[in-house]
């Protein structure tokens, strides 16, 4: 059953001036409007009074072996006096916190010299995140993602995120006997939204799949995020010198667009629970799709970076230090039935088939970084 929200009465107005909306315009509006859309307006979104789970949420040990990672990082780069990392889609600032918390405990010669940015299109989240990262307030500054894709900020470090390029507006596509069309939004005569079908509403488009090498099969529909490319090369152009790690779900173009995703990979999630219809209730639940790295890859090297890394998060975990963190815990002086239930729970990182562990992906690439040595290279026990 359709759940009227405050967005359907701006939705219905955008389509009635314009006829129809690309899914695009009606993902960033369900996302992103200001004040109503899911990920600006009040609420918890994650974790168990929320719509979903991310990595962060499972164990601080997922921040910590990200921070082991950011460490080396800093090193492979000769140690600079410094370094800034900046985090895009922040949240609640959990994911910072595990980092700062690590990297101020056993990286105190990196701390000192260290900055932390936070780039977040909800200003309302600053709240949280200053609660968070209260222990860390004299090294945190603020930026708009207006800015950051100005390229007003400029430094040498890392950028980093988790999970945001899956809630970034996507076209969606389908091929038809008479090729290539986009499916448009637009109501009907009782109100509710539809889909309709009609020339692609830009070239880039087609140029995005040509480039892939990428020909859908009859009836198959698919997602195409223009946006990804572009918070890439705003990472890109905002740095001079370091990193860029990308966490999040998604696969290689050719698994992506393979033939058996017939309709795509676009998901909406709500009170943890999956939902395949995202016509439902605006603004009261996520809308994801799974990410081509692939292009991601395509772009770095347009831009003059190179891909250093790329692999399941279970692979990067283990090479990282995830099991120095659980021979930690083995260690502590916590009691045996709460180290098997941290195992239990660590193993939701890692475990492929059903836990996160290949799942998500985490993609690496430098820039201006001379035959970069990260932890993630090594060998899985080596």
């Amino acid at each position: 059953m359709i759940e009227i929200t405050p967005l359907n009465e701006i939705l219905t107005a955008l389509i009635a001036k314009k006829g129809r909306i690309t899914f695009a315009e009606y993902m960033s509006v369900c996302l992103y409007e200001p004040g109503f859309g899911y990920y600006t307006s009040p609420g918890r979104k994650v974790g168990a009074e929320g719509d979903f789970y991310t990595s962060i949420t499972v164990h601080a040990a997922f921040g910590r072996v990200v921070a082991r990672e950011i460490a080396q990082m800093w090193r492979t780069m000769g140690s600079p006096a410094g370094f800034t990392l900046l985090e895009c889609g922040a949240g609640n600032g959990r994911l910072a916190c595990d980092i700062m918390d690590f990297l101020k405990e056993r990286e105190s010669a990196m701390y000192a010299v260290l900055c932390l940015v936070l780039v977040e299109q909800e200003p309302s989240l600053e709240s949280a995140q200053r609660e968070m990262l209260a222990a860390h307030l004299e090294k945190i500054s603020w930026s708009s993602s207006e800015k950051f894709a100005s390229g007003d900020l400029v430094f040498s470090g890392c950028v980093y995120s988790n999970e945001l390029l899956d809630a970034l507006p996507v076209h969606r596509v389908v091929m038809t006997s008479d090729g290539l069309k986009e499916i448009f939004v637009t109501c009907s005569n009782e109100g509710e939204f539809i889909e309709e079908v009609g020339q692609p509403s830009t070239p880039d488009i087609e140029a995005y799949l040509k480039r892939l090498n990428v020909e859908l099969f009859p009836a198959q529909q698919a997602e195409v995020n223009l946006n990804a490319p572009k918070w890439l090369s705003a990472a890109s152009k905002a740095l001079k010198q370091g990193f860029i790690m990308t966490i999040d779900y998604g696969y290689p173009a050719v698994d992506l667009y393979a033939s058996r995703r017939k309709l795509g990979t676009l998901l909406c999630y709500y009170r943890h629970q999956t939902e395949e219809n995202p016509y439902l209730r605006p603004g009261l639940q996520d809308i994801t799709t799974h990410v081509d790295f692939t292009t991601l890859m395509n772009c770095a090297e347009d831009a003059g970076m190179k891909n250093i890394w790329f692999g399941e998060q279970y692979r990067f975990l283990m090479s990282a230090g995830i099991i120095e963190e659980i021979e930690e815990i083995e260690r502590s002086a916590i009691s045996e039935d709460e180290k098997l239930r941290l195992r239990l729970t660590l193993k939701k990182l890692i475990m492929p088939e059903g836990g996160m562990g290949d799942t998500f992906k985490v993609l690496i690439q430098s820039k201006n970084v001379i035959a970069p040595k990260l932890l993630c290279q090594r060998r899985i026990g080596g």
